[in-house]
């Protein structure tokens, strides 16, 4: 399940990410610790840098440099107009696939006999 687990999420964390910064400004290793408080342990640091990344190409956020007490300045990312419509989409396309998922069970565990 682990392996499952793990495809799932990288189709997600775009949008779990962008949830994220819309509730307050954020730095990377600030939103993995927050993945790691909700459970997602397994998750690499790398792999939300990865994320920041693409979605700072893309033009989703706002990124400010903060002195930082140790080492170089940290990037800030901060949910910006564009960013909050795509994660508007991101839900809406959410709540459309996890409603035909739930159905679809529905219909599984109907149709098996106890």
């Amino acid at each position: 399940m682990a392996k499952q687990m793990t495809e799932m999420l990288k189709g997600v964390l775009e949008g779990i990410v962008l949830a994220f910064l819309a509730a307050r400004p954020a730095y990377g290793y600030d939103i993995t610790a927050q993945l790691r408080e909700e459970g997602f342990v397994d998750l690499a640091e790398g792999t939300v840098y990865a994320v920041l990344v693409r979605i700072e190409q893309r033009g989703l956020v706002d990124v400010e440099k903060v002195p930082s007490e140790k080492g170089p300045p940290r990037k800030v990312y901060a949910l910006n107009a564009r960013g909050r419509e795509q994660l508007e989409e991101f839900w809406a396309t959410w709540n459309f696939l996890a409603q035909r998922i739930d159905e679809l069970q529905s219909q599984h565990t109907q149709g098996e006999k106890p």
